[in-house]
């Protein structure tokens, strides 16, 4: 069993899930090293962390630095959780050269420092996007055949491929963690913050991107920490040199459901819905996967349910968006 140290790194540690992950280690007393570029990540999620001494923190770019460079800010570390990537899938259908550099060159750079520094555990948090249309709902780890829809999708596809590529060949081990839709505190970006700006906007009309039938599943960030914890101590203790996790919710709810849990989160009535599908089967946007649920048996078997349904996650959520009480 790998004796890990007690520090480890963070890549995108200043946003949305990699902020609470990193205030997660710290309750734990790890030192955290977070690497964040901050185009996405906000420094104020974790500033009274690093004024604490109990973070330090870089601010590079992933997709530019020599990963002989990284080498030295990995050394002496355990793990390195790679959390930075960009999270818009509508960008990656306008501009897909950015999540090629952002997400594949950047997880590139990552593995190079990992192998140069001899890091123990890689954990790479990918996407229940590399599924796309999956035929069998819930879908399992084993599906095949694995086809994205969005060039998000896809970029996180290639980085799984380099990732067991490079387990294999330099011994380290790698935990991929494929994820439902995340939602929690300092959440910045998807449906729940977008239902939120337009209805401050303007609290009579909800614009709705889709036909509003869209499904998917949901999973509250706290959630997700007690996964990630679960998955890297199994990993730990087992002979394989990588392992791949669906992460998700046993539910999954509509885009019209999350709608009407922010409109009576928000106090409001009689709102008009005004959907705006943005192809013929009512999906948001072209690339937009419009029924996601996951097949979570693999990882229940070692010891971990999620707490929340996806309804609940998404009103805990909402809630922590507006400034309300948490439960």
């Amino acid at each position: 069993m790998i004796i890990l140290s007690k520090e480890v790194v963070v890549t995108g540690g200043a946003g949305f899930i990699g902020s609470n992950l990193v205030r997660h280690l710290v309750s734990k007393g790890i030192k955290v090293k977070v690497i964040d570029n901050l185009s996405s990540g906000n420094i104020n999620n974790i500033n009274d962390l690093i004024n604490k001494g109990l973070v330090n923190f870089f601010k590079i770019d992933l997709k530019h630095i020599s990963p002989y460079d990284l080498k030295n800010l990995f050394q002496e570390s355990g793990v390195v959780y790679h959390l930075a990537a960009n999270p818009e899938v509508k960008v990656s259908v306008i501009n897909p050269q950015v999540h090629f550099y952002e997400n594949v060159v950047a997880t590139f750079n990552v593995l190079e420092a990992c192998r140069l520094a001899d890091v123990n555990v890689l954990v790479f948090t990918s996407s229940s996007t590399v599924y796309g249309d999956a035929k069998k709902l819930p879908t399992p780890e084993n599906y095949h055949p694995l086809i994205p829809i969005s060039m998000y999708g896809a970029a996180k596809l290639a980085s799984e491929n380099l990732i067991i590529t490079y387990s294999k060949l330099y011994g380290f081990k790698a935990l991929i963690l494929r994820l439902a839709n995340i939602v929690g505190p300092y959440q910045t970006h998807g449906v729940i913050v977008d239902f939120i700006r337009k209805l401050r906007q303007n609290p009579r009309i909800l614009e709705i991107l889709g036909d509003g039938t869209q499904r998917k599943s949901y999973l509250h960030v706290y959630d997700l920490l007690s996964a990630i914890d679960v998955a890297l101590n199994y990993i730990l203790k087992s002979s394989n040199n990588f392992e791949i996790f669906n992460v998700g919710n046993n539910d999954w709810v509509t885009v019209k459901e999350i709608a009407d849990i922010v409109v009576s989160e928000m106090g409001l009535s009689n709102v008009k819905y005004v959907f705006k599908p943005g192809t013929k089967d009512g999906r948001g946007w072209v690339g937009d996967v419009k029924f996601m649920l996951l097949d979570i048996g693999k990882i229940t078997s070692i010891g971990w349910r999620p707490r929340y349904s996806s309804a609940t996650a998404i009103r805990l959520a909402v809630r922590a968006l507006l400034g309300k009480n948490y439960e």
